[in-house]
């Protein structure tokens, strides 16, 4: 396998390449480095990283006719500035666009998307069946949707995840690394009453191995537990992970404007399709992913949120 990886130096891209780095003839990752950290991705005999933008068309032609992957994981997308719709049009609908393109030009066996669950917008119902209509309201998930449209149109075999929160190594993204950041340093934590469903990523990492089987089932796929926890749920596990048990949130507020009440996905047709399902339970993904801080610290923080006034 020749895997073609965008956005690879991000938490899911670096986690992907350590679990299947082995496996790779040759693994050639393409990132801007905006979110995705160069220092992640160890070097390896096999692994070529190129500094680019996919928005970039005569720099994604070269790079797929001279590496010609057999298999592409398209994680790349542009979120880190909920107001900048020029960039995020950019990577998530016409880097999208320009990935799709040059992959059917090298005839690739199999692409995966990767997808945000924010392409339901505020859902009618909780779990959201993979049936039910995508109504983006924010940036990310407006060109993300865009994105994941022009995968689906395309013409070689693929399939597209529209992702839980998915945590591990290098998370720099949502509730936890930014409570657990704070808490470590005695800063004030607000919540939101929100709710989201995680997955571990060894879970996630298991699917994607079945993914990208060339007989694998081509579509659009939520890839979740299915189960929902709070946002002050895991305010207060990552309290008393730290040693502070006793913390309370200084405030805890209704959803932004931006913002979702629920966001918990439905994984049956998954499971049904790919024989997969998550095996991690909840205590143990936040306390996997605490442990990794423990060791690890936490840099950057992320969101595709507006930032509260």
């Amino acid at each position: 396998m020749r895997l073609l990886i965008t956005g690879g130096a991000g938490s899911l891209g670096t986690n992907i390449i350590e679990h299947l780095g082995a496996q790779c003839e040759e693994i050639l990752v393409i990132d801007n480095f905006v979110t995705g950290k160069r220092a992640a991705l160890l070097p390896a005999a096999n692994l070529r990283v190129i500094e680019a933008s996919i928005a970039d068309a005569e720099v994604i032609d070269e790079l797929f006719s001279g590496f010609l992957p057999t298999h592409v994981i398209h994680s790349a997308a542009s979120y880190k500035d909920p107001n900048d719709w020029l960039e995020d049009s950019l990577t998530n609908v016409v880097g999208t666009c320009n990935v799709v393109r040059a992959a059917e030009r090298v005839k690739v066996q199999r692409l995966i998307n990767f997808q945000t669950a924010l392409c339901y917008g505020r859902p009618s119902q909780i779990p959201i069946p993979i049936t039910h209509p995508t109504s983006p309201f924010t940036s990310y998930g407006i060109t993300k949707t865009a994105g994941e449209a022009f995968v689906r149109a395309s013409k070689i075999s693929n399939a597209s995840f529209r992702l839980a929160n998915v945590t591990g190594p290098r998370l720099a993204i949502g509730p936890i690394p930014t409570f657990y950041k704070r808490l470590k340093s005695d800063e004030s934590c607000s919540v939101s009453t929100t709710v989201r469903d995680f997955l571990d990523m060894s879970d996630f990492l298991s699917l994607v191995v079945l993914a990208l089987k060339s007989d694998a089932p081509s579509g659009i796929f939520n890839v979740s537990t299915g189960e929902g926890h709070t946002i002050e749920e895991i305010f207060r596990v990552v309290a008393k992970h730290v040693g502070k048990p006793n913390a309370e949130p200084a405030s805890i507020n209704p959803p932004g404007p931006d913002d979702v009440a629920a966001v918990v996905l439905d994984p049956s047709e998954t499971e049904n399709a790919f024989g997969w399902k998550a095996k991690i339970g909840f205590a143990e993904t936040i306390s996997r992913m605490l442990s990794w801080y423990d060791t690890h610290g936490v840099t950057d923080i992320y969101s595709h949120l507006q930032e509260s006034k």
